[in-house]
């Protein structure tokens, strides 16, 4: 959920607004194919019947499984993959779940590198058939465990950083027993993990599992050596919120710049934004396909046991959130992907374009996706609940040395948080833009940050928050509880309700790269306890000496402030607006030293993975510039000509330096300068270009203008698809 940073009434400077005429329908419309929204209940309420059928765990699982001699708690048991008794019965299973579920394909679904921004579905597969043949040529079903267990495919043609050329291509696939197996339309899929020939990692997912079981292996080192023993691994726990705009698809199919790049790179503001928050948790309206669109959504998640619990409107006009239960970590990433392509398909259905960009439009905000992040043991007690784990461990020292250690992790590698955030829409939202998480510090509320003051000056005492009573003041009004800390919205990574919030996640973002950061900070910091405390320190003593050298990133004030990107640089906070030169500390020698030290990346993998970040960087402007000269030619010059409102002179010269910045780009061999150039293309070149067209679209007639504008685009109430096309 993105706060308002603009007065509720009144516009900034930022904001304001130019009148534009009501659109009448015109020959470009006649021209346009129509695409009408869907106002008849087609999916019918979003129901939990069937909730999970084509998910292959418990109860689903457990019927097929029985046939094999087996149940679900089979699956339960991660190695069962390495037993090829058990892997057999599995395969079997699957086969004949997926026969009675008219699914004749299979595929190995991975996440490659980079595959974010304009990638459908930000995953890969390879679509295989589900049957062979018998000595006549008769088909029949067949999948056995070898098809389950492995895969491979071209690793050369995904982005691999120099790990594949094309006369080392290989890249190799092994099933991820920590995601269920699912079905969708007339296929199963089989979440997968991607390397290369040699082991190095190729994908996002890998790294995530590595740096989860270097989490877990320190996390459990740690609390055995303060008494604390707790069955099976830790894991994390993590719910991710998915912000997204939905439009008419007509209008998106009259934006070249919507349908290439995902964001507009030209479009002069309407009337009305979000001044008066109208659109803010208002009732989903019937009167547009965004209704339809949302329930249908839901009902296809449930299918495949995805639990979006939460439906609502966003902030900004046609914006809205969807929010599942939390879970492992692993599983909610793999459904995340597969809910932002449930998403766009659906929408397609409805007459609906679903926009997951981070910044599809200016002058309001845009989309985030918040990372809900905690720690917890397998059977269920989260460590950063004070309550919980102090009673489950019977020692109340535990949380504030978790604590300490994990703010220590976040003043030490506030880079990686801040590169982990640095897609290419994240541009437009963070560094002073739209939110303040350039600058990496952390909210712990005043009452949590008063108790690990104590712990600093040696006072020891049990964290045991309470909630406070709320009295509404009216008498029929029944007063509630509320927790003991309020909101901070401001913060990068706010702590509360047991929880931390990374809240800078970009909207299209595959986030295993933020969580394969946050628990690779996070094993660290727990080894570093551990070592102390094997060498002979007391728990309490490395926690206050922690907190001591590591406080400054703690701050519970307005992150909104102008001044506060100053004074945390002052106090030694990690602050990087640009997300390039975020992206540029990847292989750093400290960064090298942490990840290579517990084995999540090599030092090779980083400098391929920084390359790959890079070069994508690159890229999407490039793509981005491309469109922005096509939509000048094509469609501004047109119209100011026929309109004859001005000389467009301006817009030829704006075309020229977007074409030299591009042949400069193309000269530099440098990966870091090229996206440094890039960046410097579409914040300040192409920002300039946009205020010259926006301004001859202020001037062209409506009808003259051939584009969709920001009216059309963003007030699906006011412009509804059947009406307005």
């Amino acid at each position: 959920m993105q706060a308002i940073q603009q007065s509720t009434f009144l516009k900034s400077s930022q904001f304001n607004k130019s009148s534009s005429s009501k659109k009448v329908v015109t020959s470009r419309r006649k021209a346009t194919t129509t695409t009408k929204a869907m106002l008849s209940s087609s999916a019918g309420p979003a129901t939990l019947e069937g909730y999970g059928s084509c998910s292959f765990k418990g109860a689903v699982a457990d019927k097929y499984l029985k046939e094999q001699g087996y149940d679900a708690s089979l699956l339960k048991d991660l190695s069962w993959p390495k037993n090829e008794a058990k892997a057999k019965a599995v395969a079997a299973a699957l086969l004949s779940w997926a026969t009675d579920n008219g699914a004749k394909q299979y595929s190995h679904w991975f996440q490659p590198m980079a595959s974010a921004g304009v990638r459908h579905g930000n995953a890969g597969c390879l679509q295989m058939a589900m049957f062979d043949f018998d000595a006549d040529g008769v088909p029949y079903p067949s999948f056995s465990h070898e098809n389950l267990l492995q895969g491979e495919t071209d690793g050369s043609s995904y982005p691999n950083g120099g790990l594949r050329a094309t006369h080392t291509a290989g890249g190799y696939l092994s099933l991820d027993p920590l995601s269920p197996i699912f079905i969708r339309e007339d296929t199963m899929y089989i979440p997968s993990c991607f390397v290369s020939y040699n082991g190095d990692a190729l994908d996002e997912k890998t790294p995530m599992h590595r740096a989860t079981e270097a989490m877990s292996s320190q996390g459990k080192r740690l609390l055995k050596l303060m008494g604390y023993n707790p069955e099976g691994d830790l894991i994390n726990n993590i719910g991710l919120e998915q912000e997204i705009f939905l439009t008419t698809r007509s209008a998106f199919y009259n934006r070249p710049d919507l349908q290439f790049t995902g964001r507009t790179v030209m479009g002069k503001d309407a009337a009305r934004g979000q001044e008066l928050s109208d659109h803010y948790m208002a009732p989903i309206s019937r009167a547009t396909g965004a209704f339809e669109t949302m329930k249908q959504i839901q009902a296809e998640c449930y299918k495949i046991g995805i639990l979006l619990k939460t439906r609502h409107r966003e902030v900004a006009p046609n914006q809205y959130e969807f929010a599942p239960m939390f879970g492992n970590v692993i599983n909610q990433i793999d459904q995340n992907l597969m809910v932002m392509q449930i998403i766009e398909e659906v929408a397609s259905e409805n007459g609906m374009a679903a926009l997951l960009h981070e910044k599809p439009f200016a002058g309001i905000n845009g989309s985030g996706k918040h990372n809900n992040w905690s720690i917890g043991t397998s059977t269920g007690v989260n460590l950063l609940n004070p309550k919980q784990l102090n009673k489950a461990s019977g020692n109340a020292e535990i949380f504030p040395v978790i604590m300490a250690a994990l703010v220590s992790a976040i003043d030490k590698h506030g880079d990686l948080m801040r590169l982990s955030i640095a897609s290419p829409g994240n541009d437009f939202r963070l560094g002073a833009m739209e939110a303040p998480p350039a600058v990496m510090s952390t909210y712990l509320g005043s009452s949590l940050t008063e108790y690990l003051e104590q712990i600093k000056n040696g006072k020891m005492s049990e964290y045991s928050p309470e909630k406070k009573s709320l009295s509404f003041g009216a008498a029929n009004v029944p007063d509630i509880t509320v927790p003991a800390e309020d909101r901070n919205r401001t913060s990068p990574f706010p702590y509360g309700g047991a929880r931390f919030e990374f809240r800078a996640a970009g909207s299209t973002q595959n986030v295993s790269l933020i969580n394969t950061c946050l628990d690779s900070m996070a094993a660290e910091a727990f080894k570093i306890v551990a070592d102390r405390i094997e060498g002979g320190e007391k728990p309490l003593d490395i926690a206050a000496d922690l907190l001591k050298q590591h406080e400054k990133c703690i701050f519970n004030g307005n992150g909104y402030d102008p001044n506060w990107p100053d004074d945390a640089v002052k106090r030694g906070v990690w602050r990087i607006d640009s997300g390039v030169d975020a992206i540029d500390q990847l292989d750093s020698e400290k960064n090298v030293a942490m990840f290579s030290s517990i084995g999540v990346f090599s030092e090779r993998e980083l400098q391929a993975r920084k390359s790959v970040l890079l070069t994508y960087y690159t890229g999407v402007v490039e793509m981005e510039a491309l469109t922005m000269i096509d939509m000048i030619n094509k469609h501004v010059i047109p119209s100011v000509k026929k309109a004859d409102v001005g000389n467009p002179n301006k817009l030829n010269d704006g075309i020229k330096q977007i074409k030299s910045a591009l042949k400069k780009i193309h000269g530099e061999e440098n990966e870091t300068k090229q996206a440094q150039m890039a960046r410097s293309l579409r914040l300040e070149t192409m920002a300039d270009v946009r205020k010259v067209c926006d301004d001859f679209e202020a001037k062209v007639p409506a009808e003259h203008w051939t584009l969709a504008t920001y009216d059309e685009l963003l007030f699906l109430d006011t412009f509804p698809e059947g009406e307005m096309w």
